[in-house]
């Protein structure tokens, strides 16, 4: 085989002394390929790997010429007990239909000294003309099990699926293993060349899985003790790091600097950079300058300000940050009672646009941040409170990349994930905003309300603080350090690094106990992965058992809410979304009606508390805009029919199985004028509360449903666990979406039955029930309000052809 059709694919390192080498395809020559190493560096041993070994990373490789054999690792998918699932073979090469066929099952065998599911045949049914095929395994179910993240030949189709490629010019005879003649320095990585002539091919020797379980139990950040200071960061990579600290903000040019001392634990590997200083430095100010290579992988830049990421507070997003004593910090608010998850209902909102046009006197200073928020929820007519929610879910209230104070910002660009954002604080420069947020969770939960902070964990905003400790152990890249960006913002964060992981965990533990918030919304969460966010629910559990924990669970890579099904997580449910968007509009079809109300179970939702069901949150139109009549989807105008359409979202939303979640100001139909994406546009999405004088019946139709969800009788639409296979009864008009739902049909929950009526078409209709309109029902609300004293129709008898207008709906009570 000529030499220049071999150029190198990979080279990383599995421990200090030891790699692998993987080439563009199989090498099928006796000697090694012509490969050396820069700096002087010098080969031990190169020899041929296993091709096994390709086979437990990729899912295939070739035990012998012509045969190909496809490996399933059961431990790469702990969402499926596989040892009770018969698992199949698919791909291009049977048109995606193995499951269920034996031709294409995989039988149990032990390889390596594994426990595998092992499928092998003739390489030539396998592959295309191309040479190349994709493939997954699935199992008897019809489950497609999920690629890991770290499989070196995953393969996205037209669809967004994210499989697996069998390339039969690369099955494992391409794969090298090397010992180096001493242990390298983690802060100087050769690159491995190829020498075929010109000498100008390499690729840089890239550390392997050992690197990213590099860590420490260490405490980290600026440790205030009586009389001394310790600051401790990890930075596995760099060659030196100085601390930088100054008494007053004015001081920052001409600080005081101090060489911090690397720890030698285990030849270093550690990475734990740390300096005692015997002073106390509470209310210091401080920063690091990390100094080391540059280019590729490496981003070490000894001018440039890094912020600890465990800094408590910090004055800006470039920092610095604030040196504080965490007895000056105490406790938040930790004798408030968490609701239990199936009787939230919850309101997502931004702190700015909650008290921008909140009508309570206060400074500019104030209406920007956590003080004028606080004094908003402590006002009497405090919005969220007369509405009726038990749970706010802030946006990102994390040190994020806003620019200047003024400038309004979502959020979502996190700087530093344990100081409170800055422009915020009515003293940034004075850690004010510690005390102001732990004042204002305080006061949410004196109004019962929980909170639950929007946080993002999956990049970081600009300047990418940890870039400057670590770029390749922070961040997901390729060999050449072009960044991954699934999450569209320029950088995805590497969240299953030990350390990353331990940032994650360290600092959502930090807010819950400095700031007694009562759990999390994790933004693209399908970043974070099962692994990670298993790791994260079991140690916020040792630190709150009742924590609530919420996932967004998809990103531009792909949806992880079948995944979590298993695990302590609740997810967004986008589907839910869709779905109530058309439903009001007489589009879908009456099998999905009843799935997406019975809390999208066992597909979406193994435990009732498990789907978030919203039709409307911050990033896209508004609710009124997305189903007003009006054109350019601008519903600020809001017809006759969109306000109908609007109390039929809220009659199903609120009678959904599931926990229901609102976007502040939906309920006085709030509308961004047709906007999509409206993240810098503070004017825009300030809440505009004189919309609730213009629409006061739709704001006390939600509050009236919100106060009948949390009621006793609402009990029967809020499930802690599954209801039993009677206890709904669905009945339909004919030919129509418009229909009708029985809670407590089988009567398993007690002698109270209810009865939603609801028909989102243009024409009236009537519902067949039946039998079922036997008995006295009582009528609890229509399609305009909840019917209370001269208004309610009590012990009346239902007709057996339910009578339903136009967009209109009924919700009635019988005692059997």
């Amino acid at each position: 085989m000529p030499l220049r059709s071999n150029k190198l694919v990979e080279a990383r390192l599995e421990s200090l002394e030891r790699g692998v080498i993987e080439l563009t395809h199989d090498w099928k020559s006796r000697v090694a390929p012509p490969v050396t190493l820069s700096g002087g560096v010098k080969w031990g041993r190169l020899e041929r790997m296993p091709s096994h070994a390709y086979g437990f990373e990729s899912g295939y490789f070739s035990p012998t010429e012509g045969r190909v054999m496809f490996v399933c690792i059961p431990e790469d998918h702990p969402e499926v007990d596989l040892t009770t699932r018969e698992i199949y073979l698919s791909g291009d090469f049977n048109g995606w239909s193995g499951c269920g066929q034996e031709a294409w099952h995989l039988e149990v065998m032990v390889l390596g000294g594994r426990r595998v599911l092992a499928w092998t045949g003739a390489s030539g049914d396998c592959a295309t003309e191309s040479g190349w095929a994709r493939f997954k395994f699935v199992t008897d179910e019809g489950y497609w099990l999920s690629v890991p993240m770290d499989a070196p030949n995953t393969d996205r189709d037209e669809g967004g699926n994210v499989n697996r490629r069998y390339d039969s010019k690369r099955t494992g005879r391409h794969m090298f293993q090397f010992e180096l003649e001493r242990p390298l320095d983690l802060s100087f990585l050769p690159e491995v060349r190829w020498q075929d002539g010109d000498g100008k091919q390499s690729t840089p020797l890239m550390p392997g899985a050992f690197f990213y379980r590099l860590g420490s139990d260490l405490p980290l950040g600026a440790m205030v003790r009586t009389d001394e200071t310790a600051f401790r960061v990890f930075a596995p990579r760099a060659e030196g790091i100085d601390l930088c600290l100054c008494q007053d903000i004015s001081q920052q040019n001409d600080p005081h600097h101090y060489a911090m001392a690397r720890r030698s634990d285990a030849h270093g590997e550690a990475g734990i950079w740390e300096i005692t200083l015997e002073q106390n430095l509470h209310g210091w100010f401080y920063w690091y300058q990390v100094s080391g290579r540059s280019g590729g992988c490496a981003l070490f830049d000894p001018s440039q300000r890094v912020l600890d990421p465990y800094a408590l507070a910090s004055v800006h997003r470039n920092g610095p940050g604030i040196v504080l004593d965490r007895a000056w910090i105490g406790s938040g608010d930790l004798g408030f009672k968490t609701p239990a998850w199936h009787d939230l209902v919850i309101a997502e909102a931004h702190v700015r646009d909650l008290v921008a046009q909140a009508p309570v006197a206060m400074d500019e200073a104030e209406r920007r941040g956590f003080t004028g928020l606080r004094r908003w929820v402590e006002s009497d007519d405090f919005y969220l409170s007369r509405l009726g929610v038990n749970c706010v879910e802030l946006q990102p209230v994390q040190e994020f990349d806003n620019v200047t104070t003024e400038e309004y910002h979502w959020g979502y660009m996190t700087s530093n994930y344990f100081s409170p954002e800055s422009s915020y604080s009515l003293h940034p420069e004075q850690a004010t905003g510690v005390k102001e947020l732990q004042q204002l969770v305080a006061a949410f939960h004196k109004r019962g309300i929980a909170v639950i902070l929007d946080v993002v964990y999956n990049h970081v905003g600009e300047p990418a603080h940890l870039m400057f400790l670590d770029k390749l152990y922070y961040f997901y890249q390729d060999p050449a350090g072009n960044l991954s960006n699934w999450s569209g913002c320029g950088n995805d964060y590497r969240a299953d690094s030990a350390m990353a992981r331990r940032l994650i965990i360290d600092s959502c533990r930090h807010f819950l106990e400095a700031y007694g918030v009562d759990g999390f919304r994790f933004d693209l969460a399908d970043l974070i992965g099962r692994e990670v966010l298993v790791d994260i629910e079991i140690a916020l559990k040792r630190t709150k058992p009742d924590v609530i924990l919420i996932a967004e669970p998809w990103s531009f890579r792909g949806h992880i809410a079948g995944e979590l099904r298993d695990t302590g997580w609740a997810s967004w449910n986008d589907g839910y979304r869709n779905f109530l968007r058309e439903y009001v509009r007489g589009q879908g079809n009456r099998e999905t009606f009843e799935y997406f109300l019975k809390g999208s179970p066992w597909h979406y939702a193994k435990w009732p508390a498990q789907t978030v069901n919203y039709v409307e949150s911050h990033d896209d139109r508004s609710w009124i805009d997305v189903i007003t009549e009006n054109p350019n989807n601008d519903g600020h105008l809001t017809t006759a029919n969109d306000r109908r359409r609007t109390h039929l979202m809220a009659a199903v939303l609120f009678s959904s199985i599931g926990i229901p979640m609102l976007s502040s100001g939906q309920d006085f139909l709030r509308s961004k004028h047709g906007i999509n994406n409206t993240y810098q546009r503070g004017d825009i999405n300030a809440l505009d509360y004189r919309r609730i004088q213009r629409f006061p019946g739709t704001h006390c139709y939600f509050a009236d449903w919100i106060a009948f969800r949390r009621s006793e009788l609402g009990s029967l639409m809020r499930h802690f666990s599954r209801a039993s296979d009677g206890f709904f009864e669905f009945y339909w008009a004919h030919d129509s979406l418009a229909g009708a739902v029985v809670y407590n049909a089988d009567g398993s929950q007690g002698p109270i039955r209810l009865m939603l009526a609801l028909n989102p078409t243009l024409h009236d209709v009537s519902i067949p029930i039946g039998a079922m309109a036997e008995g006295e029902w009582s009528q609890i609300a229509d399609h305009e309000h909840f019917l209370h004293g001269a208004a309610a129709r009590r012990g009346q008898r239902v007709e057996a052809d339910l009578f339903v207008p136009a967009l209109g709906l009924g919700l009635w009570q019988c005692l059997k």
